[in-house]
């Protein structure tokens, strides 16, 4: 008899309970692809007395999350407790320190603690797997470790957070503000009741520094990751980037160039052609660029119960397959610690939006203060609003980003400029 891979599971979530589903509804087809039967053993969840759907008889249940760690009757441990410390961190020490393999969609702890984990798994000579960590079950961390690997990697960036880019999209076709949309996502499931990681671009910023490590042999970096939302983002930018022939997106972005890590989390115009414009809705998508692949396009489900357990499944397959690797492709050892790229001297087109007094000699004002600061206008649209104010948007020529960011300054100094400004960086690749 081939012995089963017996899995001790923490969190009982809506993906906890996908993996057992999966495990459960696809047991003979995933006992094939991994050389032996997978099953789940021991939980660990808050609340015992939940109906999650599915069936947990013969499932020892613990009350301490860390207890999975130094059973007997556990080979592998699945950690979905989420967060970047307390019981989800404790697990992941204890696990490796007993010897055990380790599966987390825990992006929040891989961003802070990533690298010790590693070292740790490592020095054990134990798999440490994390593919649902990153855009639910798309395979993006299989595509940059594996597909890739021959590839010198020059950029990698996306949208990888399903809230976001919902919000965005609802507000593009049915003309909502940002609040509406946000209240109504809460209501439906799609964000939190304190979405303040989703929307302001923390969450995409933790995907994206995993991602970075992966692309660029790099130390992960998630502090040196610029993160700006999309809370200051109206429908009127919306309608008036479609009229230019853009879309608006929460873009994270990662860039390796002359020994230097340059990472950004930004809301941007992407033309309406590209394929990360075409993701509506709640799927992500992320693009790498390599030097001899070129361009590879990952698209899907970025979360929920179904993908994110499948990613969490593929893992356990690879567990059982006996794939030992380093958790970051490299040994910690060899990762570089990468300086982070100033953004001062970057070169782009800029969308700026701005509310103005409604009278006379105002754009000259706002002309002036774009010619003192060396930026040249490619288009400018004047539309009246509501009361006495105007809203101005333009588009720059490619300029400096520290010479936009000054332009802006002198702008909002006017008396003339009513509200705070809005700047958006137009992806041109």
């Amino acid at each position: 008899m081939v012995k089963s891979l017996r899995i001790g599971l923490a969190g009982l979530g809506n993906v906890g309970a996908g993996v057992v589903k999966i495990l459960s509804a696809n047991a003979e087809l995933v006992a094939k692809r991994a050389g032996r039967p997978i099953v789940v053993t021991a939980v660990c969840a808050r609340d015992r007395s939940r109906d999650r759907g599915i069936s947990l008889d013969g499932i020892a249940w613990v009350d301490d999350a860390a207890e999975l760690a130094t059973r007997d009757d556990v080979d592998v441990v699945v950690e979905l407790i989420g967060g970047s410390d307390g019981p989800a961190l404790t697990l992941a020490r204890r696990t490796l320190a007993a010897s055990k393999p380790l599966v987390t969609a825990n992006k929040a702890m891989l961003a802070h603690h990533g690298l010790e984990l590693a070292q740790s798994a490592e020095k054990a000579g134990l798999p440490l797997k994390y593919e649902a960590a990153v855009a639910g079950g798309i395979p993006v961390i299989k595509g940059l470790a594996e597909g890739a690997a021959a590839n010198r990697i020059t950029r990698v960036y996306g949208l990888m957070n399903g809230t976001c880019n919902y919000i965005l999209s609802r507000m593009e076709a049915e003309g909502l503000d940002f609040g509406t949309v946000l209240a109504d996502a809460q209501a439906l499931g799609f964000a939190e009741a304190d979405p303040s990681f989703d929307i302001d671009g923390i969450d995409t910023a933790h995907k994206l520094s995993i991602l970075a490590a992966l692309a660029f042999g790099a130390r992960i970096d998630f502090a040196g990751v610029a993160a700006h939302g999309i809370r200051a983002i109206a429908s009127a930018d919306i309608a008036q980037a479609a009229a230019l022939g853009f879309r608006i997106k929460l873009v994270g972005l990662a860039e390796a160039e002359d020994g230097q890590l340059f990472q950004r989390v930004h809301p941007a115009l992407v033309p309406i052609d590209h394929p990360i414009a075409t993701t509506m809705g709640s799927l992500n998508a992320v693009v790498v660029e390599g030097d001899f692949v070129g361009r590879l396009f990952f698209q899907g489900r970025g979360a929920g119960e179904g993908p994110t357990a499948s990613a969490v499944v593929a893992d356990l397959v690879d567990i059982a397959r006996g794939d030992v690797r380093p958790p970051f492709v490299m040994p910690v050892a060899d990762l570089a610690a990468l300086p982070r790229a100033p953004a001062a001297d970057r070169r782009g087109r800029y969308y700026l939006r701005l509310s103005v007094a409604d009278r006379a000699g105002v754009l000259a004002e706002l002309t002036a203060a774009l010619r003192d600061s060396g930026v040249s206008i490619e288009s400018l649209v004047q539309r009246g609003t509501t009361g006495s104010d105007a809203m101005v948007v333009m588009v720059t020529h490619e300029a400096r980003e520290a010479d936009v960011i000054d332009s802006l300054a002198r702008m909002a100094a006017s008396p003339a400029v009513t509200g705070q400004p809005v700047m958006m960086h137009i992806l041109d690749f």
